[in-house]
């Protein structure tokens, strides 16, 4: 049994800054990858970033680029989101997903993550 767990999140001002860490506990598995995927109400649910626990490789949606970076400890099976200059539509409750089969999917397919957390939500007004 694997448990993964966000935290970090909260309510934050726009053009500020928030980090949200996910750690994963429990049995060893394989972590071919671990990503963050975001959820708005009454929105489906949206790639954030993904990087590769190995090469540490980093992805990230259009709408993110350059405002958030995506970081891991190999060792810890930890992975951290640091979200700069935040805005009102960054606001969605942030899912960690770690990709523990391997498979064909594409990084930012969440069919290609196995194992998800509970989600922290992360509201920024304006």
């Amino acid at each position: 049994q694997v448990q993964l767990v966000e935290s970090g999140g909260g309510l934050v001002q726009a053009g500020g800054s928030l980090r949200l860490s996910c750690a994963a506990s429990g049995r060893t598995f394989t972590n071919y990858a671990m990503a963050w995927f975001r959820q708005a109400p009454g929105k489906a649910r949206e790639f954030v970033s993904a990087i590769r626990m190995l090469g540490g490789e980093t992805y990230y949606a259009d709408s993110v680029k350059g405002r958030f970076t995506i970081s891991r400890d190999k060792a810890k099976n930890t992975q951290y989101l640091d979200m700069n200059s935040l805005k009102p539509e960054d606001t969605a409750v942030y899912y960690c997903a770690v990709k523990s089969q391997y498979n064909h999917y594409f990084y930012s397919d969440s069919r290609a993550y196995s194992l998800w957390g509970q989600g922290t939500q992360v509201t920024v007004s304006s």
